[in-house]
């Protein structure tokens, strides 16, 4: 049985990655992630707030924060598709 904290830190992890991996930790004020499972259903919330001297539009923060909950949710799948196998 997949324990529901290794889920969750699998699919931060994940959504950490994508945040860090484009943007550097000194260009963002504030980000947020949120996993939630239940009932065999994971659930993901992005936040990002980089600071006005990033060079990055509204849309394409929110795309960084799409893409980071993408990740987070197939990182969350994987690794219960490889727990129960």
């Amino acid at each position: 049985m997949v324990e529901e904290e290794e889920i969750v830190s699998t699919a931060a992890a994940a959504a950490e990655r994508v945040i860090f991996s484009r943007y550097d930790t000194g260009d963002i004020i504030d980000y947020d992630v949120t996993v939630r499972y239940v009932d065999h259903e994971v659930s993901v919330d992005v936040y990002l707030d980089l600071r006005d001297s990033v060079d990055a539009t509204d849309a394409e923060i929110q795309r960084v924060a799409q893409d980071a909950a993408r990740a987070a949710g197939l990182a969350a799948d994987d690794f219960v598709a490889k727990s129960d196998t």
